[in-house]
């Protein structure tokens, strides 16, 4: 009689561990083998702590498998996961010859912005999760290395894997698979670094990430990467040593932050990266109580400044209370439903539309 694999799934399904779940909801068989009545498989404990006290469910396991219907002998070995070695980030980067592409990426989308404080990981956290829910494949890579904040606006704080030494497996939050030097450090840490080592752990955040797709090892569609602010060292690294598709700047409507608006812009043209849009953020705010539509920054300045480049206006995004909260709490508003989602929606349709991401 022949054994069916789905048979063998359903009755390990049936195995509680501590924490409630059943050993396949917990993704912890491994390695299931059906020769003739034999059936052997690996139960992969999270911890060797763990694994100490799952000795009766092995054991359990392994008899309700055996009492399935043309099974012979079952094995059943138990076996935790081992702590990784340990992996340093930062450094010197190593030699490079020209630009090249980032693997299992098929486009790179940086975001920027000429100054601080205008919501440019706010919006890169919603595009990317935004994007993820048109169905593309999508990568956030916090390059602002000396501020990072993509862990806390994703809700992460897991230490992502390196199981070599040399790779490291990024993490997945709203559909989005996440790399941050945040999530390396405890997050009150400052990075004190000089530019070198700034560009060593870019090189390593792009080219050591195993950015394939989560669900299935595809490439992704899109890389999102937030630049830190400014011009400096990580922006010409990035543009330099790897193939951008294309940058989004994001501004707030008032003539100062349009002034450095206009120096990132300056510096795509710089390196030859294609500009593909501005987004205005913090374009205008809708009191809750009576409805009065204040400008708080001014408003429209985003949108004139595109029109006189000859650029494309990708949206105005208001000051809102739910994207505050969200970020803080680490599910980006876009994850959700009401006008903020909707609006990161529309600009993720564009560039899908447009065949940017």
């Amino acid at each position: 009689m022949t054994i069916d694999r789905e048979d063998v799934k359903h009755a390990l399904s049936a195995i509680r561990i501590p924490d409630g779940r059943d050993l396949i909801g917990a993704d912890m068989v491994r390695a299931l083998v059906i020769d003739g009545g034999d059936v052997r498989f690996v139960i992969e404990a999270p911890s060797v702590e763990i694994a100490r006290v799952m000795e009766p469910m092995r054991a359990a396991a392994e008899a309700a498998v055996a009492a399935l219907p043309g099974v012979a002998r079952v094995q059943a070995v138990l076996t935790a996961e081992q702590a990784p070695p340990a992996l340093k980030i930062g450094g010197h980067p190593k030699p490079q010859a020209g630009p090249t592409a980032v693997p299992g990426v098929r486009r790179v989308l940086a975001i920027a912005s000429g100054k601080g404080g205008v919501g440019k990981s706010t919006v890169s956290s919603n595009l990317a999760v935004a994007l993820a829910r048109q169905g593309r494949r999508v990568g956030l890579l916090d390059a602002d290395i000396h501020g990072p904040s993509q862990p806390r606006m994703m809700g992460l704080s897991k230490r992502p894997a390196s199981p070599d030494g040399k790779t490291i497996h990024p993490l997945q939050a709203h559909g989005v698979t996440v790399m941050s030097i945040g999530l390396m450090l405890a997050e009150d840490k400052a990075v004190i670094w000089r530019g070198p080592m700034l560009m060593g752990a870019l090189q390593q955040m792009l080219g050591q990430v195993v950015w394939t797709h989560h669900t299935g090892g595809q490439d992704l569609d899109v890389l999102i990467v937030d630049l830190p602010p400014g011009t400096g060292d990580v922006q010409l690294t990035l543009c330099s040593k790897t193939h951008v598709d294309g940058a989004i700047v994001v501004s707030t409507p008032q003539d100062v932050a349009l002034l450095d608006a206009r120096k990132a812009l300056d510096m795509f043209t710089t390196l030859k990266t294609p500009v593909l849009g501005l987004i205005e953020n913090m374009s205008t705010f809708h009191c809750p109580n009576c409805g009065f539509e204040a400008h708080i920054f001014g408003h429209g300045g985003v949108r004139a400044e595109a029109g006189k480049l000859g650029l494309p206006f990708l949206g105005a995004l208001p000051i809102d209370l739910d994207t505050r909260l969200g970020g803080d709490a680490g599910t980006p508003v876009a994850a959700g439903e009401g006008r903020m989602a909707d609006a990161y929606a529309r600009i993720a349709r564009d560039l899908v539309a447009a065949g940017r991401a």
